[in-house]
């Protein structure tokens, strides 16, 4: 009997026990019926406080003790709400957010979502695509890529080159993914166009330290270009109208739960590029020549569910270049494009459970033929990727985490080479390579103190190629220490592995590069980078960044070949030349959010040298941007409702490259010779551009406005290569050697409409 009462009074005890603290779930919803995601939550009652935020369904969840509870709910745009409950059992609430629709002139409302760039934890960036539109491009729509080298940490790469360089990395240590799936195409011709449609993208991230555990791959950067998510409640159709390009985007509801958005993009320029190109050339380089791209964008949303969300995205590119010159008997044809295509379904399991699963195929190609009198050469590479990624993320004791594992399958084809005329046929490829790559992830977001927060994360690689295997553990760690609202500071490590690499064979942005990956004894890349750094509230609009980096890589990849080595038999490992580097510098940032006037200034000044045995003598030497100013002014004002400007002003200091340092003869023959590689400088780069829209109408749902740009506006002539002339007189006594630089395009002035309605 006294064991019954025990039992009996340890279930009443435990009733008690058990009905201290309740649950409180619910969903928060804009006023147009969107889920909110990121919504700030938070639950104050006596001498307790807690913290949640909504997740890509809006869902949200708290754990709370009984009793009169404080609510208070904000996300940037919308009227903050406060309220008060008394809790008495487990609670489900709706929460509806009004727009912040109350912008008086005569009142500054700060509003984060009219912030073109945000500062996150740990040095990254996040951009809002649309409050750039008044950065100067050249074809009146924001150039993301272009951006990022606007901002600290990211070296511009000049004129002629779609390419960017970040703390200290080559072009091919930087990831671009495109909603979770890999780009390995990164540029249209020589880097003059928008690589993205911008008005398919919502939001782009970029870490310069691939920090966040769920991405690998890299050494240097993780760039997030996200799509828009929001189901399109209905028609809608925007757009650009230019003298060189045009580009259109669709949204369209099928139902009140199933819609797509669909974008693309065309050029017509084949009798504008080829003047533009001349234009930059006194001898007339380029004789007839023909360029266009064309690009698309599609985007499929349904919600099957309550708690679930499935969504295709796919995105396709070609290029191609044509360059005929008869009086050289030449013809040329490039071709390179894009594809990738990946089905996700993101789930809400639990107000403090979701996931995401997704299956992804990423192809890029390029295909490079000549013919010329009686020769015909032809060179052509390709890589494509199978994947799968899943990713969990959860709160433990009111800590998040987010756990998941990927796999990617990779079949490349590095140079495919055929060489023909009447006598032989000479056939030299590379072999296909495949390789698999599997990983597993974690990271969590502990809150150590009251002012100190921490970004720990553990990637363990596993990769195979061949008879070549590896196991990676990939620690990342920030340290994030907030003592006040004005300054906040923060230090972080990264470990890096990189198992597939872009080799670069041209100087400027022709894509005749090819990837490679780490098999037949070539290692894969790896790195170690520290960071710390401070942002300054200095006042409500005004903030600035201090930060400081280093960056010591081993396994670097030099192909001194040039497009191919066809002439004899011979093998990517005998070919490549394996070396270190290392990277370090101080970066700065300005920045004004909000006003009139808005903008940011960036500076960075930074080293980045490489060392390689059969390079220099086995000497370090300076790596080709090892370029140690780069300062950056961008400036948007907006005059009134139907005037707004931009200006964006370089500089930076020129890319390295070889030049003789003396000349001889041997045999009454000129021979140059070399002091050492890399051993001079280009010319300072400097570039003013310039922008102006005009709005007809400008509403949340109508637009319509003309935007002149002009790009290099004072016509400075910033040389892409050096070509030198050696002159021998008629004794062959002395050499006269002179110095070209090589100009590709200088002032570009456009004008073009852009809509929505």
């Amino acid at each position: 009997m006294s064991k019954i009462i025990t039992f009996f009074c340890f279930l009443c005890f435990s009733g008690i026990f058990a009905q201290s603290k309740a649950i409180i779930s619910g969903n928060v919803k804009s006023s147009e019926n969107e889920n909110l995601i990121g919504v700030s939550l938070s639950f104050t009652a006596k001498d307790f406080q807690n913290f949640s935020s909504t997740d890509a369904f809006g869902n949200f969840s708290g754990t709370i003790p009984l009793g009169h509870i404080k609510i208070k709910v904000n996300q940037s745009g919308y009227i903050p709400k406060d309220f008060e409950i008394d809790l008495k059992k487990d609670t489900l609430l709706s929460i509806i957010l009004e727009k912040d629709i109350s912008l008086l002139k005569e009142v500054i409302i700060e509003n984060d979502k009219k912030k073109a760039i945000k500062n996150l934890s740990g040095g990254k960036l996040s951009f809002n695509v649309k409050e750039l539109s008044a950065v100067p491009s050249i074809l009146g729509t924001t150039d993301i890529l272009k951006i990022l080298q606007l901002t600290p940490g990211v070296q511009n790469s000049g004129d002629a080159n779609g390419y960017f360089y970040v703390r200290g990395g080559d072009p091919g240590h930087n990831a671009i993914l495109y909603n979770n799936t890999p780009i390995y195409g990164m540029s249209h011709l020589l880097g003059i166009f928008p690589f993205y449609n911008a008005d398919h993208i919502k939001d782009v991230e970029f870490d310069k330290s691939s920090s966040n555990a769920k991405y690998g791959g890299r050494l240097s950067s993780t760039t997030l270009l996200n799509s828009n998510k929001k189901l399109p409640s209905e028609f809608s159709i925007q757009g650009n109208v230019g003298i060189l390009a045009s580009q259109v985007s669709v949204a369209v509801p099928l139902s009140s739960k199933t819609g797509f958005y669909i974008s693309g993009r065309k050029t017509y320029i084949d009798e504008i590029v080829g003047p533009i190109m001349k234009s930059g050339s006194k001898n007339n380089d380029v004789k007839d020549m023909k360029y266009g791209f064309s690009d698309g964008n599609f985007t499929f949303l349904s919600q099957l569910s309550k708690s679930n969300l499935f969504v295709v995205d796919a995105f396709v590119s070609g290029d191609e270049l044509k360059v005929r010159d008869e009086n050289l008997a030449l013809r040329t044809s490039l071709k390179w494009s894009n594809f990738t295509v990946s089905p996700s379904l993101i789930t809400a399991i639990s107000p403090k459970v979701s996931m995401s699963n997704a299956v992804y195929f990423s192809q890029y190609s390029n295909d490079l033929s000549m013919e010329q009198a009686t020769i015909q050469f032809n060179v052509s590479s390709y890589v494509k990727d199978f994947g799968f990624t899943n990713s969990v993320r959860y709160f433990f004791k009111n800590i998040p985490f987010e756990s998941g594992f990927q796999y990617a399958y990779h079949n490349l084809q590095p140079q495919k080479v055929n060489v023909e005329n009447f006598r032989t046929i000479n056939n030299n490829s590379q072999d296909i390579i495949n390789a698999s790559e599997a990983a597993v992830f974690t990271s969590i977001k502990p809150k150590i103190m009251e002012n100190l927060t921490a970004d720990l994360g553990l990637r363990i690689n596993y990769y195979a190629s061949g008879a070549d295997s590896y196991l990676h553990f990939q620690p990342r760690a920030i340290l994030n220490y907030v003592p006040n609202e004005k300054y906040s500071f923060y230090a972080s490590y990264n470990k890096q592995y990189q198992y597939l690499s872009l080799i670069t064979t041209s100087s400027v942005g022709i894509p005749t590069d090819f990837w490679i990956a780490s098999s037949d004894g070539i290692e894969p890349q790896s790195s170690n980078e520290f960071s710390i750094g401070s942002n300054q509230n200095i006042t409500r609009n005004w903030t600035s960044s201090l930060g400081g980096f280093y960056r010591s890589m081993k396994n670097l990849l030099e192909y001194p070949y040039g497009i191919t080595q066809f002439n004899e038999i011979t093998t990517f490992k005998n070919d490549l030349y394996v070396g270190k580097g290392k990277a370090y510098g101080l970066e700065m940032m300005l920045k004004k959010s909000n006003g009139k006037f808005s903008g940011w200034l960036s500076y960075t000044l930074s080293w980045s040298d490489r060392n390689f045995d059969e390079l220099n003598n086995g000497k370090t030497y300076f790596a080709k941007y090892d370029r140690r100013h780069n300062l950056s002014l961008v400036g948007m004002y907006d005059l009134n409702s139907k005037w707004n400007f931009g200006i964006t002003q370089l500089f930076s200091s020129g890319n390295r490259f070889t030049m003789p340092t003396s000349w001889y003869f041997i045999n009454n023959n000129p021979v140059k010779e070399y002091s050492g590689y890399n051993n001079a400088q280009m010319p300072n780069y400097i570039r003013t551009d310039i922008a102006a829209n005009y709005y007809f109408i400008k509403t949340a749902k109508k637009e319509s406005a003309l935007n002149f740009s002009i790009y290099n506006t004072f016509n400075i002539a910033n040389p892409i290569y050096v070509v030198l002339d050696v002159k021998v007189n008629e004794n062959k006594d002395k050499v006269v050697v002179t110095q070209k630089e090589k100009v590709l395009y200088r002032i570009l002035p456009s004008v073009s409409w852009r809509f929505k309605f």
